[in-house]
């Protein structure tokens, strides 16, 4: 079976950039511990920085839902509420 490869773009509203990016990073470590995480990279827009993305690989998607409803990631949405202007999430299947 082909690996998950999930895209995670989060823009910061403008007063919050800093904020979210503390937030953000506290996701890297847990997650990356997580069973079926073969990767989880986040990235800072060069030229917007309120511009983030993770991007990352799972073995299966099981392994991603079950990292969707882990306590690291509930905190973060809880801590972050107020500081997204946009959030898009892109599920996809490897092919090469």
């Amino acid at each position: 079976m082909a690996k998950l490869t999930i895209v995670a773009r989060i823009t910061a509203k403008p007063d919050q950039i800093e904020f979210m990016k503390k937030e953000l990073e506290k996701l890297v470590e847990p997650t990356r511990a997580e069973e079926g995480c073969l990767q989880y990279d986040l990235h800072q827009d060069d030229e917007s920085p309120a511009h983030f993305l993770f991007y990352e690989n799972w073995t299966t998607r099981e392994h991603w839902l079950a990292h969707m409803e882990n306590d690291h990631l509930a905190a973060y949405k809880a801590a972050t509420e107020d500081a997204v202007e946009d959030f898009a999430l892109y599920e996809m299947t490897h092919i090469q």
